[in-house]
């Protein structure tokens, strides 16, 4: 179907036919002296200045005009005369020229009355037509879920995020440059893997048509750098994309970037040294100080860093000792008997690992503020560390965290074949037991530890995770470029081959379902429409901790606020799998307090029995329809 253009759309298309008759609207190339930050800093007087950028702002008046362009790195005024650039190219200028296009301009540096660094321009070129108009407001995009899906005009828009992604780069050159200076030597591993291997967790699988046989996507490039250290390097490093099949919420995504370096002769005491230091150095340079202001709160990284052992910590909260028990029933049952949990909460942990995890995260991390070293951990957390000399239970590792979430993971690695196989072999059993996020024994892994590794110390990060607290971000997908969202327009094309669908097309079997009888009494017109049905596109989606019901909903309500929403859909659908729907609320229910969290409203699901069943069905719309659009 042939697109339809907005008004503006069209008199830029028409701006374009037009500009053809005096110049290529689309030329090769254009040859700058300074990029606009150069230039701003250039004295007075210079000449011969050329500058490029995309036009953000412009006053045309009759023989004077000023324009603001932009690149990435700041603005600059143009101030256009009549008398410079002459009759013909001014009028060029002032009928065909709109915001949003690129130009080149060639002139001198000079100050306002009002001190405004600005070009006086000699010359300038037309360098590209924009199509479509760029955002009224000048501060940028309001719509979060909009700032995702088209990040360019974010990019365009707003200097924050525009300073986040400078700094995400900046991150990268001073990474490189901290571990180079240090013996580390960059490496890359595979992406296509045929183990499941170097952390827990669900990986994506896909097929491999060449050799064909069944491969999954890399979680950890843990397992290959190991081998590299087998093979005589001694420090090495990676930049790392990682996938993992799990749920989104603000501090996941299932496409990450992840860094991982390890070091022959290290233990893991050396690795906390080198990572403060890595981090303290980090903030210097790219806010240039090591206290970060994150949702309210001053995060000194510049200070002591407190130490937390997290046996005892557990051992305090539990009131057991919970290394000796390992049957995971005898564990929720203990937990269950102090009163810290239900058996509903504990329902879906099924392996020791799980349990453990589960209660560390809800009564320990969450309240650590500070940066914060906790170290000692069960060794049933993590297969492919190294176990403590005085007591085998505990691993030699450390965890950084600070504002309640992990910023890193170390250990002092597991060298010794047998033990690493005991290991592997004990996460077949947790498989056997439920735990799908289990690794798999890599016989590759295996025997490059057989050949010999030396003492190994590795570390590995989220680099997304950092950025959002270094920037004060709340939410991860907010210092990522281009974060995976569900497209719009999201219509499921049946593909046919010979006439023969290749999708299921069989009709859905209606005749065990029972619905409520319809109501009897009428309402009349005025009191239904005094609620007031909205359309709302979920940004986040996750589920509250504690409850077994509940799943909380971060909503895109069209007034450029979120909306938050609790409903008690979670044995109904993953968080994961409603982040980017599009769906129906009623937004002027009175706020309702639920778990401890204010819930702003509710979203409307269909309701039925099927087979003597409760069913349950989310109400979603058209992505085509934007946030806040009114149901009459």
């Amino acid at each position: 179907m042939e697109r339809q253009f907005s008004e503006q759309e069209q008199v830029r298309r028409d701006k374009l036919e037009e500009i053809k008759n005096y110049c290529n609207p689309y030329p090769e190339k254009y040859n700058i002296t300074h990029k606009i930050r150069e230039a701003r800093l250039l004295e007075d007087g210079t000449t011969d200045v050329a500058i490029a950028g995309r036009i953000v702002f412009m006053r045309k008046m009759g023989k004077l005009s000023f324009v603001r362009i932009r690149d990435i790195e700041g603005d600059m005024q143009l101030e256009i005369k009549i008398d410079m650039v002459g009759e013909d190219k001014y009028n060029f200028f002032k009928k065909l020229i709109d915001t949003g296009d690129f130009i080149g301009a060639n002139g001198e540096i000079f100050t306002t009355q009002t001190g405004e660094k600005t070009l006086r321009v000699h010359s300038f070129e037309f360098l590209g037509k924009a199509l479509r108009p760029l955002p009224e407001k000048f501060h940028g995009l309001t719509d979060t879920e909009m700032k995702y899906r088209q990040r360019y005009v974010d990019l365009i828009m707003n200097e924050d995020s525009r300073r986040v992604f400078l700094g995400r780069s900046k991150f990268y050159s001073y990474l490189h440059k901290y571990l180079g200076a240090n013996g580390f030597l960059q490496v890359e591993t595979p992406i296509l893997q045929n183990a499941v291997c170097g952390a827990s967790a669900r990986p994506f699988y896909t097929h491999h048509n060449a050799l064909d046989m069944d491969c999954n996507l890399r979680i950890a490039p843990e397992t290959y750098l190991k081998q590299c250290i087998a093979g005589g390097f001694d420090r090495v490093y990676e930049l790392a994309k990682c996938f993992r099949n799990e749920g989104m919420d603000t501090e996941h995504l299932q496409e990450f970037t992840q860094v991982e370096w390890y070091a022959s002769y290290w233990n893991f005491e050396d690795n906390i040294k080198f990572y403060q230091g890595f981090i303290r150095g980090l903030l210097k340079e790219l806010i240039g100080d090591t206290v970060v202001n994150y949702q309210g709160n001053k995060i000194d990284f510049g200070a002591d860093w407190k130490r937390i052992n997290y046996v005892e910590e557990m051992r305090n909260v539990l009131g057991f000792d919970f290394l000796d028990i390992d049957d995971p029933k005898a564990l929720k049952d203990k937990v269950v008997e102090k009163g810290l949990f239900t058996y509903d909460e504990l329902e879906e942990y099924k392996s020791l690992s799980q349990i453990i995890d589960f209660i560390y995260k809800r009564k320990i991390r969450t309240d650590v503020l500070e940066p914060t070293i906790i170290y000692n951990y069960p060794a049933v957390l993590i297969p492919l560390a190294r176990r403590n000399d005085v007591d085998s239970r505990v691993i030699d590792v450390f965890q950084v965290v600070a504002c309640g979430t992990e910023l890193c993971k170390a250990y002092s690695e597991l060298v010794n074949p047998f033990t690493q196989r005991e290991a592997f072999e004990d996460q077949l059993k947790a498989k056997a037991q439920g735990d799908d996020e289990t690794m798999e024994l890599d016989e590759d892994f295996l025997s490059s530890m057989e050949q010999g590794m030396p003492p190994i110390s590795g570390l590995g990060f989220g680099i997304d995770r950092l950025m959002m607290i270094i920037y004060d971000r709340p939410s991860i997908r907010d210092v990522v470029l281009f974060p995976q969202m569900k497209p719009l327009n999201d219509t499921k094309k049946i593909v046919t081959v010979n006439n023969t669908p290749l999708v299921d097309t069989k009709v859905i079997d209606f005749s065990n379902v029972k619905i409520e009888p319809l109501f009897e009494e009428e309402v009349d017109f005025d009191t239904f429409s005094k609620s007031d049905f909205r359309v709302v596109k979920i940004i986040n989606c996750e589920e509250v901790p504690n409850s077994k019901k509940l799943l909380k909903f971060t909503l895109n309500d069209g007034t450029g606020t979120d909306r938050i929403i609790l409903s008690g859909i979670r044995e109904y659908y993953t968080p994961s799998e409603l982040i980017g729907k599009t769906c129906v609320a009623i937004v002027n229910l009175p706020p309702k307090t639920m778990a401890g969290i204010d819930s702003c409203g509710m979203l409307i699901s269909a309701v039925y029995e099927d087979s003597g069943k409760e069913k349950l069905h989310l109400l979603m719309v058209s992505d085509c329809i934007p946030a806040g659009a009114k149901l009459y």
